[in-house]
């Protein structure tokens, strides 16, 4: 799926996509992961990782 395909699916701007992309620390809307979830028809969890950071931060 391209940027473009999903940004019309979500509307969402293709550069917000390539932000979340692009970006680890891009800090995101819930709004904006809930229009992810409803355009590929998934849940919160199926788009995000819990990572801790080297110095033992989330």
């Amino acid at each position: 799926m391209t940027y473009q395909t999903l940004a019309e699916a979500s509307g969402l701007s293709v550069s917000t996509l390539q932000s979340l992309a692009a970006r680890p620390t891009y800090n995101t809307r819930l709004s904006t992961i809930a229009r992810l979830c409803v355009a590929l028809h998934c849940q919160p969890g199926d788009l995000l990782e819990l990572m801790e950071s080297v110095d033992g931060n989330f």
